[in-house]
């Protein structure tokens, strides 16, 4: 089960086309067990492609019941999914809201990676919202990582 926290970091960044440097802010998704591990591991997987200084604006828990991932998908989305279920005492239909990520590189393909990864479940489902997050990357957990604690 994953343990995930959005992180936002803040840098500067030369720009490609102008050459100019300016502040900016991106958000990443990092598998941890605490927040002191998810800045930890942030800095430790954002180290080598910064140049500079960078800092941790803000960590907050994300809660993602389940995470589809696709190799081939540049952007995620969150998707809001009722789990329908049918209360056998007033025998009406009882519906759970659950938060999902999937890594697509639109809208349609997100949602159609959702339904294939739906498809081995036993819940009915319905798919309430499907939206793009400012995610640019997840680093889900590796048992063989190795984080720097500086000892």
């Amino acid at each position: 089960m994953h343990n995930w926290f959005e992180c936002k970091i803040s840098y500067e960044k030369t720009g490609e086309e102008d050459g100019f440097r300016k502040r900016v802010s991106e958000s990443y998704l990092v598998d941890a067990l605490s927040f002191t591990e998810a800045e930890s591991r942030i800095v430790e997987e954002m180290r080598p492609f910064i140049s500079g200084e960078f800092t941790v604006m803000d960590i907050k828990r994300a809660r993602y019941s389940e995470t589809f991932f696709n190799d081939k998908g540049d952007r995620y989305y969150r998707a809001k999914i009722n789990l329908i279920a049918l209360d056998e005492k007033s025998g009406m239909e009882k519906k759970t809201a659950v938060q999902m990520l999937a890594q697509a590189s639109t809208i349609h393909e997100a949602i159609k990676i959702i339904d294939e990864g739906m498809k081995g479940t036993m819940n009915d489902y319905e798919i309430a919202a499907v939206v793009e997050t400012t995610l640019l990357d997840t680093f889900p957990f590796k048992l063989n990582a190795k984080i720097d604690t500086g000892e």
